[in-house]
C-alpha cells in the first residue's frame, strides 16, 4: 500500500536525500494498487540518477513516465515537455520528482498555476546523514529556499535517513530525534519514515513505509 493522500504529490528536498528512489517506490505501489499513475521527472539540474533512467522498469509496471528533454544530448539546455502541464491538470494520480534544493525547484514555478489548482501534497524529504542537512536547522533552511523558489508550501516531512548499503536498523532509529526536531521547527507533520524492505527495527515507530532500493550508483550495483 502507498501512503499518499492527494492526487498530486510533489517530492522535494536536498540533493542526495533519496527523493528519486522514494518517488519510484511510490509510483510502483500506486500502480500496484490499480491507480493510473504518472511519474514526472522534473530534475533539470542533474542528468544522472534520475527517475527517467528507470523508464523501462516503471513502464512495465504500468507507470507512465514524463521527463525533461535533453535535446541532442546537450545536457545544459533541457526543456520540459508540455505533457507535464496536461498530466497535472488531467485528473490522474501524479508524482513529481523534483531536482535538489532551490535550483531544482525552479522548474516547479513554471507550473505554479496548475499546481495551485491541484492542491498538491508537497513532501519534503530529509536525510540526517546527508551533508548540509545534518542538523534540523540546516534542513529547515533548505526547505525555506525550496518553498520560496517553487512558490509552494510543504505539507509534510518524510524521514528518509539512510546510509545507502550501510543502512542498519540503528541508522534509522538514530534519526527519529532529528526528524522530530525538523517537524517541530517547521510545524509540519511527519508523514512517514522509510525503511528498506526486510529490515527489522527494534523500536516501534509509526507510520513506516517499506521501500525497495532501485536507485544505485555504478559502484553500488552489487548490493
Amino acid at each position: 500500500m502507498h501512503p499518499l493522500e492527494s492526487r498530486v504529490t510533489v517530492v522535494c528536498g536536498h540533493y542526495g536525500t533519496g527523493k528519486t528512489n522514494l518517488s519510484i517506490n511510490l509510483a510502483l505501489d500506486c500502480a500496484g494498487a490499480g491507480d493510473d499513475v504518472t511519474l514526472i521527472d522534473m530534475d533539470i539540474v542533474n542528468p544522472y540518477f534520475r527517475s527517467a533512467d528507470y523508464t523501462d522498469m516503471l513502464t512495465e509496471a504500468g507507470v507512465r513516465v514524463i521527463g525533461p528533454n535533453f535535446a541532442n544530448s546537450n545536457l545544459d539546455t533541457p526543456s520540459l515537455p508540455g505533457s507535464i502541464r496536461v498530466a497535472i491538470e488531467d485528473g490522474e494520480r501524479v508524482i513529481i520528482d523534483v531536482g535538489g534544493d532551490d535550483a531544482g525547484a525552479t522548474a516547479l514555478a513554471v507550473y505554479r498555476r496548475q499546481l495551485e489548482e491541484a492542491e498538491p501534497d508537497v513532501l519534503y524529504v530529509i536525510n540526517k546523514y546527508r551533508s548540509l542537512t545534518t542538523t534540523p536547522e540546516e534542513a529547515v533552511e533548505i526547505l525555506g529556499e525550496v518553498e520560496r523558489t517553487a512558490h509552494l508550501k510543504a505539507t509534510g516531512i518524510v524521514n528518509n535517513s539512510h546510509l545507502k548499503h550501510l543502512t542498519t536498523a540503528e541508522t534509522i532509529e538514530s534519526s527519529y530525534g532529528f526528524a522530530d526536531k525538523v517537524c517541530e521547527h517547521t510545524g509540519l507533520p511527519l508523514r512517514f519514515t522509510t525503511v528498506p524492505r526486510g529490515l527489522s527495527l527494534s523500536k516501534e515507530i509509526e507510520p513506516l513505509y517499506q521501500i525497495d532500493v532501485h536507485v544505485r550508483t555504478p559502484w553500488e550495483q552489487d548490493w
